[in-house]
């Protein structure tokens, strides 16, 4: 039987099988974004789909402490609007 791959949260820290969070990923140029197929190459954080983990990750900045980044509002506000227009 294999092993569900556990992944921790940046906001809320709880841990969740992989395929129900999203990745935010630093690719090899520093670049953040989300990644919604989770197989984009580069440094991954995990989120949980959760608009208040979302809020939790921009308001606090999350990303650039998990990534060891230094990251834009823009790129915050970026985050936000992708996870918007894809939950629709």
């Amino acid at each position: 039987m294999k092993k569900t791959p556990l992944r921790m949260c940046i906001a809320c820290r709880s841990e969740l099988p992989k395929k129900e969070m999203l990745r935010i990923v630093r690719d090899k140029d520093g670049a953040v974004g989300l990644d919604f197929s989770g197989k984009a190459a580069g440094r991954g954080a995990y989120i949980c789909d959760n608009p208040d983990c979302i809020a939790k990750c921009v308001k606090n900045k999350l990303v650039g402490k998990a990534l060891d980044v230094s990251v834009s509002d823009d790129t915050y506000e970026a985050i936000k609007q992708a996870y918007d227009n894809r939950k629709g």
